[in-house]
């Protein structure tokens, strides 16, 4: 056996001249917006909202849960959960259950002594523009192993069976991560980036970016999406820091203290057991009109494995927030993140963004049982606004999702040296350092943190 390295100790050195390098090979930063366009306007993309009796293959069963007829896919039943502390400590509401473990792949290659990655323009339902960039590989188990009966996925082998993809190249990033804790039950993807040395015939759909350009680009609303930048969240590419509030071992320790303490109960319920919700002809809606709702969709897109199908999707009801407070203790820079409880986690909690949340759910909830730190990012005087763009959540899954994204600088008056139980200070590095493991960040603070590795913005 040849021994190795225990740590790739050259990747985050090679990251740090992609995050820096933003002009690229392909095309200019500037030119992507057109690339786009032309993708888009390539193909035939159309979605229109449907009754939910026009899905075709979906139906209502026992119980009142939505599945496909295959028993793949995903499927819409109830959970009941609950969390024991305020503002609610207990409530049940519809998720989406999709046990499978789909795989987000971006494909890299260096050229120029530089890396680049293989990024897809790709249409999603929900996508409030249709087509977005996308990792090179972004399918469940059921699109890749071709329930639906469609075309095969385009590069799958880099990133399927773990002696072809060491033929094929070398693993930077393999580690499964949660999906939406609110909206789905314990949903893993596979996050991977794999380096080929391979003459890679790129397809009509797809160009290869330096994460510095992919972090132009996440400077603009709704042009990357969540897919790319969770895989890219997991890039060792923040470099470790010289101090920090709490030593690693000190921050693990509190991490799993805070996973103790909170005793989180869920199970899956029909459906039709979910009180407070209506399931009517066209959603499936909470008796208040809050939160989301669940509707039908037909799809069309000329560049997708099948052209057209029909599925159910979540539709918030608001647009989201989320933000992290940074301050700086002796030179270092940190972020302030929460440690939240969200029904649909494999385990009771994550860490977050300091503020994560849609504001319009609270509204009619007095100003002390509103989220911590709410107010002070909604007021933050623009000066004081290090990063702000809107990005789109998962659109496979949720109609025209949408948060607010920022990274605001904080003081001893916004957010004290000692924060609130539940809070705590880490640095980027501390934060990177966590995410290339499963289930520690979540998927609000992992586009926050993919904002940091390229660059987009500095803390």
């Amino acid at each position: 056996m040849r021994l190795r390295p225990r740590d790739d100790v050259d990747v985050q050195d090679r990251l740090a001249r992609s995050a820096a390098e933003t002009a690229g090979v392909w095309m200019s930063t500037p030119e992507v917006a057109g690339w786009l366009a032309r993708r888009a306007g390539a193909h035939r993309f159309r979605v229109e909202r449907i009754p939910f009796a026009l899905l075709d293959g979906w139906s209502f069963g026992p119980g009142g849960n939505l599945a496909h007829r295959s028993g793949r896919f995903f499927s819409v039943e109830g959970l009941h959960i609950v969390a024991g502390e305020d503002p609610v400590p207990e409530w049940r509401q519809p998720i989406i259950v999709q046990p499978e473990i789909g795989i987000l792949g971006i494909l890299a290659k260096e050229f120029n002594g530089v890396l680049h990655f293989l990024m897809q323009a790709k249409m999603e339902p929900g996508n409030p523009r249709l087509v977005q960039l996308s990792p090179t590989v972004q399918a469940t188990r059921s699109n890749y192993t071709r329930v639906h009966g469609g075309a095969p996925v385009r590069y799958l082998d880099y990133f399927t069976g773990q002696e072809r993809a060491q033929e094929r190249g070398r693993v930077l990033v393999d580690v499964l991560q949660s999906e939406h804790g609110s909206w789905f039950f314990r949903k893993s993807n596979r996050n991977m980036i794999v380096e080929t040395r391979d003459n890679v015939e790129v397809g009509d759909d797809f160009c290869w970016l330096t994460l510095g350009q992919i972090g132009r680009l996440l400077r603009r609303d709704n042009v990357v999406n969540m897919d790319a930048r969770t895989v890219l969240a997991c890039a060792p590419a923040a470099p470790p820091e010289v101090g920090a509030a709490l030593s690693d071992t000190e921050l693990v320790s509190w991490f799993t203290a805070e996973r103790s303490r909170h005793e989180v109960r869920t199970r899956l319920v029909p459906l039709d057991e979910v009180s407070g919700w209506t399931t009517g002809e066209w959603s499936i809606d909470h008796e208040r009109d809050r939160y989301f709702r669940v509707i039908a969709v037909s799809a069309e897109a000329g560049s997708r494995e099948v052209h057209r199908w029909t599925q159910p999707l979540f539709e918030p009801l608001g647009a989201g927030v989320a933000a992290f407070l940074v301050r700086r203790f002796g030179g270092v820079p940190h972020l302030l993140v929460r440690a939240r409880v969200e029904g649909g986690f494999l385990g009771t909690v994550e860490l977050g963004p300091t503020v994560q949340c849609t504001p319009e759910s609270y509204v009619h909830l007095p100003v002390s049982r509103r989220p911590r730190f709410l107010a002070t990012v909604l007021g933050a005087d623009p000066g004081r606004i290090r990063y702000e763009a809107v990005h789109a959540e998962e659109g496979g899954r949720f109609y025209r999702a949408q948060s607010r994204y920022l990274l605001v600088d904080a003081d001893e008056r916004t957010a004290a040296a000692d924060p609130p139980p539940g809070f705590t200070w880490v640095t980027p590095g501390q934060l990177n350092s966590l995410a290339r493991h499963s289930h520690y960040v979540n998927v609000q603070a992992r586009t926050l943190l993919a904002v940091l590795n390229s660059r987009a913005a500095e803390v």
